[in-house]
């Protein structure tokens, strides 16, 4: 765009579904956008029936209707004659990307949940989850099966990574090219609904991972259908954008704005989390993201909607009367980067500007954030911040230990449990789950799992290899994969015993050492769910670092008071300040993370002299006090 153009000003795009195949009661409705086809049919698997001409319409869709076509019955598109491509709003590719699509009716199916009335913003508990690895079966039925037990863990809601169709069996879904179907190696879609619909009875709110930045590498036929979908006008890690502020972006908004809707209408999705945010470049007015979350909240105004955001920007959860996207949180990774190189000493990569001392954890704990940019590229450190978030909610925030990221990007992806000693995870764990952010925890981490979560895919060849070669290229950088032999061993993304690795032993939950440390977790999460003062998203916080491998936070609201004292590193005596917690107000313990029934004990003592309160830790741990009279009225 050059300094004398104007970017486009879009306005409301999407009201009603009317993309793919839409079951009616005498056939079945078919819409598609193809602008630059000058004829459009639809061809059936079922050869005793005709291919069905499309009548054009305005801005370059065709439609039309088939007769005593229904639910079940599979067709593809065909353009000008040439070859057959499957829908690319599809709600089912039975035989994967590559093959036809199938008419769904996603009125059939029975929904119980109609009392369900979501879970509240602020007192979200985030457990993410990945369909293929989370169950034994890897399936829609298998996840449903387990969730009974997420919900008795004290998580708020399921976030499950993308399950729009991608190529193979196999994968972390983030290469998706089908984005209304669920991936037919998870199960029908019916699998899914029922999925939600046993989350919605046991009281979880169901988020869905979308990926609107890109598509995957094989079977992305949405690029056949109109050029217009992308752009090189703007680039991203994953070559030409999206087009969203182009030519004929006001239809390619409608598509995603489209799926987004369809998630929560047929599916009964709760909310979204939207991947890469900052890879959406828009010029326009207003961003794509922002014009998203109006039509979303229009539909359904209790929907939760996170970003994934490298920026922090501010402006992602300002509401849109103040100029911002009007998202509920984001993803804030500050917090996961300095607790990692405290305890696990990382310090290459995007780990290099994080210091790792419990001071600046401290702050990242206060703030919410320790970087963040402005989206006009405005960089800002917590340190340099004049004033506190002005007006946001620390649970705008979701802040982790782990997450398919921090884990699965990591070489032999080990999570933090496998790379420390299990008291200071103890410790990590109390600081994660009592602070006022929203809290992520990934699948297995609650009784830490000794599996690991490794990235897998499953791409035809060539494509498959380069795969292969790039994931282990990537490690080059670090010191400890500088030499070409140490790369080698690095699994391969395309095994398929990378991808069996990566399922959770259910089984292991129940045993020693892993049983303890899930009861550490009900506990903790009990404690945050039922105190006043930890469920308050309102509350008074003061969080400071009292030496180099102490913090200590307190948080208090009007009719009580709690201060969590953790230490995450070695062992000592630390003298508590007064500002924090003294002998003049009476106290009592709620918890510790040393002693029974959370590990083998190491008591940890408290040493009341006068007004003052000392701390003898003989390791890393976390120590819950309550006030039993508030310090402030």
């Amino acid at each position: 765009m050059t300094p004398h153009e104007t970017a486009p000003v879009h306005q409301l795009v999407v009201l009603e579904s009317m993309l793919g195949a839409r079951v009616a009661p005498e056939g079945t409705h078919f819409n598609v956008w193809a602008p630059s086809a000058g004829r459009v049919e639809v061809v059936f698997t079922d050869h005793s029936r005709a291919a069905l001409s499309l009548d054009s319409r305005d801005r370059g869709y065709f439609e039309g209707f088939a007769p005593q076509v229904g639910g079940g019955a599979r067709y593809w598109y065909r353009l000008d004659g040439g070859p057959l491509l499957p829908d690319p709003a599809s709600r089912y590719q039975p035989e994967g990307v590559h093959g036809p699509s199938e008419v769904i009716d996603p009125d059939r199916f029975e929904w119980t949940d109609n009392n369900w009335r979501g879970v509240d913003r602020d007192r979200l508990v985030i457990y993410e989850l990945h369909i293929g690895t989370f169950s034994p079966a890897g399936t829609f039925v298998g996840a449903s099966d387990r969730l009974a037990a997420v919900a008795s863990l004290g998580a708020t809601a399921i976030e499950i990574m993308p399950v729009a169709a991608f190529p193979g069996s196999r994968g972390w879904g983030y290469d998706g090219v089908d984005l209304f179907a669920p991936s037919s190696a998870y199960g029908r879609p019916d699998d899914f609904r029922r999925l939600v619909d046993t989350a919605h009875r046991l009281g979880l709110a169901v988020l869905l991972d979308v990926v609107y930045n890109h598509l995957g590498p094989d079977g992305a036929y949405l690029f056949t259908f109109a050029r217009e979908y992308s752009t090189s006008r703007h680039r991203t890690p994953w070559g030409d954008a999206v087009n969203l502020d182009g030519p004929g972006s006001r239809e390619v908004r409608r598509f995603f704005i489209e799926n987004a809707l369809r998630w929560l209408r047929e599916y009964h999705i709760d909310g979204l989390r939207l991947d890469a945010t900052h890879a959406l470049v828009d010029d326009g007015a207003p961003h794509f993201v922002a014009e998203l979350a109006r039509e979303v909240r229009s539909f359904r105004p209790t929907a939760v909607l996170l970003a994934e955001d490298e920026r922090r920007a501010p402006e992602i959860t300002r509401t849109a009367a103040s100029g911002g996207w009007g998202l509920d949180a984001m993803w804030a990774d500050d917090f996961h980067h300095h607790v990692r190189r405290l305890l696990a000493g990382d310090h290459e990569g995007y780990f290099a500007p994080y210091s790792g001392t419990t001071e600046d954890i401290a702050l990242t704990i206060d703030r919410g954030w320790w970087f963040r940019d402005t989206l006009g590229g405005e960089r800002e450190s917590a340190h340099d911040a004049q004033d506190a978030e002005g007006g946001s909610r620390r649970t705008q925030f979701v802040f982790c230990l782990q997450n398919h990221d921090q884990v699965g990007n990591r070489a032999f992806g080990h999570r933090l449990h496998h790379d420390i000693d299990a008291a200071a995870f103890r410790a990590a764990t109390a600081l994660l789950l009592l602070a006022p952010e929203t809290p992520l925890l990934f699948m297995g981490q609650e009784w830490a799992a000794s599996t690991p979560f490794l990235y897998f895919t499953d791409l035809p060849e060539p494509l498959g290899s380069q795969v292969t070669k790039g994931r282990r290229e990537e490690f080059g950088a670090f010191t400890a994969f500088a030499e070409p032999s140490l790369r080698a061993s690095i699994p391969d993304p395309q095994s398929a015993g990378t991808f069996e690795a990566s399922r959770l032993n259910w089984d292991e939950r129940t045993n020693e050492p892993h049983a303890s440390v899930l009861r550490l977790h009900e506990a903790l999460l009990a404690m945050r769910r039922t105190h006043p003062a930890l469920k308050s998203s309102g509350g008074a916080l003061l969080v400071l670092s009292l030496n180099a491998d102490v913090i200590a936070m307190r948080c208090s609201e009007p009719s009580s008071e709690v201060v969590v004292i953790v230490r995450l590193r070695g062992e000592g005596t630390i003298a508590v300040p007064e500002e924090i917690l003294s002998a003049a107000h009476p106290f009592r313990v709620l918890l510790t993370t040393e002693d029974a029934p959370y590990t083998t004990p190491a008591p940890i003592a408290i040493d009341v002299h006068g007004g003052s309160v000392a701390l003898s830790f003989r390791r890393p741990g976390a120590v819950i006090f309550e006030l039993v009279r508030p310090l402030h009225s």
